[in-house]
């Protein structure tokens, strides 16, 4: 029996320990080197480190870790347990998934012809781990990882950045920090005492910080108070549970384990009042996102909708939530099919609004990532993008049917006799409308119609609960 049998079979039992993922270019071992020449041994952790290779690279990357440190270096194999104080790397020729602590090697879709390795296994570990998920981007070229890192963020995870200057290939560094959505940029070399650092904190053991009464009844007031004074924007009706989450996320930042010292902490450092205001919107989405949902809304919903206008007549949709605008858009893509194909010449004017200032502002560039290709099939990406520089840039015919603006739906609902949230399920356990009629509802997902001001509300909150079609929705 190997060293490694040994370690999976004493491994069962036991609870979990901390995964990191490692992202990176092949053509820079240097970062990697610094990074886990950094690392104490016996810290309790597994690395998986996921590389750009084609698919007859060999990497050498094994045979000089073994050099640097003691941990094992192993290649994934299918179906091999994750076991903490080893190094795992990733084949050429395939995709590397997790789940329930295992890998898994998935064959990499032929139609797709750039590979994105580092986006499939950061956005697998964000359904595997949750708040426990751990990504970190290194020195590459082009933008894989992005939108998994912003997966990981979505969740609670932590996300980290190689700093810009400091990177051979800034790329996949800059892609990330671009978003707004990497908790620390530090040189390599840092990294490895801010991980151990943070992986001390209440937060990752599951432990609730905040959840003696008396703290959350003399603090969070505070803090929302904070707040709101800063950015005008009150989330005393947001779900307490998210909220004590988010703080306790922030908390286990900056390594402050009371909740009196962390409300001080605010009060002298604005930015961070804003950063905790950014990390409570969780603004994560992407193109076609839960694609039940979108099969729905084009087989039955929009030819419904389109189908029941006459020539010219206008289609107005409301996408509350919009984040930086892949839904708004994915939605922009398939009216603009739909209508194609019926022959109608319709005046499709979409609405996308968002609390978040910042991602309105990216979604009004419309310029994405190169790794959106994981979401949007080649055909559309010929019909409705332009490959530009990093990314792609949604062509301007379509952008031009979606108008975006800065809405708070608690404080400033603009239609008063809709109702309808998607994205938004921390709003709505306060939020009250009119009925409207129920045009479509699979699992989770709602669809509404407004006739008398000619406007459709689409709801994709993911998580509702699921029901049968029936004619009216009521709150």
């Amino acid at each position: 029996m190997n060293q490694i049998e040994t370690k999976e079979r004493k491994s069962k039992g036991k609870k979990s320990f901390p995964i990191v993922r490692v992202g990176a270019s092949a053509g820079d071992l240097e970062a990697i080197e610094t990074f886990f020449a950094n690392m104490p041994t016996n810290v309790g952790m597994a690395f998986v480190v996921i590389q750009h290779l084609s698919p007859q690279h060999k990497s050498i990357l094994g045979d000089i870790l073994k050099k640097d440190t003691p941990m094992q270096v192993v290649e994934v194999q299918d179906g091999m347990n994750i076991v903490p104080s080893c190094i795992y790397l990733n084949p050429p020729d395939k995709e590397v998934g997790i789940f329930n602590g295992m890998f898994h090697l998935i064959e990499p879709e032929a139609s797709r012809k750039i590979r994105l390795p580092i986006d499939y296994f950061f956005r697998s570990l964000a359904q595997e781990q949750a708040e426990k998920a751990i990504c970190i981007i290194l020195s590459g070229t082009g933008s894989d990882g992005t939108l998994g890192l912003e997966a990981v963020k979505g969740v609670g995870g932590l996300t980290m950045a190689q700093a810009e200057q400091q990177a051979k290939y800034p790329g996949m560094p800059k892609s990330a920090v671009d978003t707004g959505m990497v908790d620390l940029v530090l040189p390599v070399e840092k990294m490895p005492e801010e991980l151990i650092n943070y992986l001390k904190q209440p937060y990752l053991e599951g432990s609730e910080t905040l959840s003696g009464e008396g703290l959350r009844d003399n603090f969070l007031p505070k803090i929302l108070m904070l707040i709101r004074s800063i950015t005008g924007h009150d989330f005393s009706h947001y779900k307490l549970n998210t909220i004590c989450r988010r703080i306790e996320r922030r908390m286990a930042l900056h390594k402050v384990a009371r909740i009196a010292d962390y409300h001080r902490y605010l009060q002298e450092n604005p930015p961070e009042v804003k950063a905790l205001f950014k990390d409570l919107l969780i603004n994560v989405t992407s193109f076609f996102r839960d694609p039940a949902a979108f099969e729905v809304l084009a087989e039955k919903v929009i030819p419904r909708i389109l189908e029941s206008k006459g020539r010219d007549a206008n289609v107005r949709v409301w996408v509350p939530g919009c984040a930086s605008g892949e839904e708004s858009l994915s939605l922009a893509i398939l009216m603009e099919e739909i209508k194609g194909r019926l022959g109608k010449p319709l005046n499709v004017q979409i609405f996308g609004t968002d609390i978040d200032a910042e991602a309105i502002e990216r979604a009004r560039v419309g310029q994405y990532p190169e790794s959106i290709v994981a979401d949007v099939s080649p055909e559309r990406l010929k019909h409705c993008f332009i490959k530009v520089e990093g990314g792609y840039k949604i062509k301007q015919e379509i952008r031009e049917t979606v108008l975006y603006a800065v809405q708070n739906l608690i404080s400033d609902p603009p239609f008063t006799k809709l109702a309808g949230a998607k994205n938004s399920p921390g709003t709505m356990s306060r939020w009250r409308g009119s009925p409207g009629e129920v045009i479509g509802r699979p699992p989770g997902t709602l669809f509404l119609q407004y006739y008398p001001g000619l406007m459709i509300v689409i709801c994709l909150a993911q998580g509702y609960p699921a029901s049968e079609p029936s004619n009216l929705f009521h709150y």
